[in-house]
C-alpha cells in the first residue's frame, strides 16, 4: 500500500483520479465492497 501512496502523491489529479479507479476494480476483484 506505501507504493499506491507514494505513486499517487507523485501523480497529478487525474492519475489519482485513474489510481482510484484501479485500486476499486481491485477490490472489487476480491469481493469487498466499495
Amino acid at each position: 500500500m506505501k507504493y499506491v501512496v507514494v505513486t499517487g502523491g507523485v501523480m497529478s489529479g487525474q492519475g489519482k483520479g485513474i489510481v482510484s479507479a484501479s485500486i476499486g476494480k481491485i477490490l472489487k476483484s476480491y469481493g469487498l465492497k466499495v
